[in-house]
């Protein structure tokens, strides 16, 4: 037996909702370098082997069959939405995460609702981690440490610090191997996928080029996944609706010249790259870390593009 996350039609809606509040209320600063959480030489980790799926070239795939339903379930007409910047509301926008030494002190997780699929503790969370939405917060609390001196990668779900790190489910992650979860286990992302990777992150800006997928969220998926996502959040069993990792790429007609050198960088990303569906949230929203160099006004730029921009990419069959 396998859990399915508690992800219908009403709870997709609520965490829509946190998508628009929660996500932005971020303990973390912008640019992350306060003592052992700084982000120097995070540009030049080997996030997972060339010819993992993240780092697959999809451009010349063929278009899935189904792309036009996909697609029109999430939303021909809607904006796409970039789910990252400096501030809104006050506070931080995106999911933080921390990059700590080999030399981080390892500490026990307690995990809950998800211990059967969790990767069992200890893990190297600093005692000031940037929480996902901050210590007072509701939501999804993701927890994302990366250990750049033994290429490691911790996620958790749900994390929470009193006295003791708990969390309701979590994962590690060789960034040198291409080992996906076991089958129909999740993640501390619905889909069963790591999430750092598919994060727009300003430094990656910086070097002119992102290399890699991104993540993105639908408010309906359907009881089915794609590899390598492991894990469905829903228990339709709607063929139109996307199934978690279903994989969408920027058509190549479309037109980025009018773009700042900044959007046509993400935008030539989502062309050659693509993004995965992650998880149940706002229709078209991508996912990135905060960092207080974005140019909010800039990103927004991105609104104009819609749904109908993209198409679905044929990457495998869909298992349920």
């Amino acid at each position: 037996m396998y859990n399915i996350r508690n992800m219908n039609e009403a709870a997709a809606k609520q965490r829509f909702c946190f998508t628009l509040v929660v996500v932005t209320l971020c303990l973390v600063g912008c640019s992350l370098t306060d003592g052992n959480v700084d982000s120097t030489g995070v540009e030049h980790l080997n996030i997972f082997p060339a010819d993992n799926p993240w780092n697959t070239d999809i451009s010349d795939y063929p278009a899935h069959p189904d792309s036009d339903r996909f697609i029109e379930s999430i939303g021909s007409q809607k904006n796409i939405h970039p789910d990252f910047g400096t501030t809104w509301q006050g506070a931080p926008n995106g999911i933080p995460y921390n990059i700590v030494d080999a030399g981080q002190t390892m500490v026990p997780v307690v995990f809950s609702l998800y211990a059967d699929e969790s990767d069992p503790g200890p893990y190297p969370i600093p005692d000031n981690a940037y929480i996902e939405g901050g210590d007072g917060s509701d939501g999804d609390r993701h927890v994302i440490v990366i250990d750049r001196g033994n290429s490691m990668l911790y996620e958790l779900y749900r994390a929470f610090k009193d006295g003791g790190w708990t969390a309701e489910s979590g994962a590690k992650w060789d960034l040198n191997s291409n080992e996906v979860r076991p089958k129909y286990w999740t993640s501390a992302d619905a889909a069963g996928l790591p999430i750092f990777p598919g994060l727009v992150r300003f430094e990656e800006i910086q070097t002119g080029e992102i290399d890699h997928a991104l993540r993105f969220t639908a408010s309906q998926t359907q009881r089915g996944f794609i590899f390598p996502a492991r894990h469905f959040a829903s228990s339709s069993t709607d063929p139109n609706l996307p199934p978690m990792g279903l994989r969408f790429r920027l058509k190549s007609e479309y037109d980025i010249s009018a773009f700042s050198e900044t959007n046509q960088i993400i935008l030539r990303a989502l062309k050659k790259y693509g993004m995965m569906v992650a998880d149940n949230g706002g229709d078209w929203f991508i996912s990135g870390a905060p960092d207080d160099r974005w140019n909010d006004e800039d990103l927004s730029q991105l609104n104009s593009i819609k749904g109908r921009d993209f198409e679905a990419v044929y990457t495998g069959i869909i298992e349920h």
